[in-house]
């Protein structure tokens, strides 16, 4: 197996993942295993971004500052779980 490509910061998995399958490289997993590791960061991407417009409806309404913020929190232990997703399929080289 050859080495995977050097992970450039910013890259995410939406993108490469939309180059084609082929071109995720993942250690040590099964074709199972990766599809279920890109249906979980595609659910958690649209649950990510479902908890944006939602807090985006919220400000434009109004809501109480507090659940807002409470919401804001949920949504960045989403992008936490997206990283740790794109760390486990692309893992950073050291140079």
């Amino acid at each position: 197996m050859g080495k995977p490509p050097l992970r450039r910061k910013g890259a995410g998995l939406a993108t490469m993942a939309s180059k084609g399958a082929n071109n995720l490289h993942t250690v040590d997993m099964s074709e199972q295993e990766q599809a279920e590791v890109r249906l979980d960061f595609a659910r958690l991407k649209q649950e990510h971004a479902d908890f944006d417009a939602a807090i985006n409806a919220m400000i434009a309404v109004g809501c109480d500052t507090l659940q807002i913020q409470r919401m804001k929190k949920k949504k960045l232990v989403i992008k936490d779980k997206l990283r740790a997703i794109e760390d486990r399929i692309i893992p950073d080289i050291i140079a």
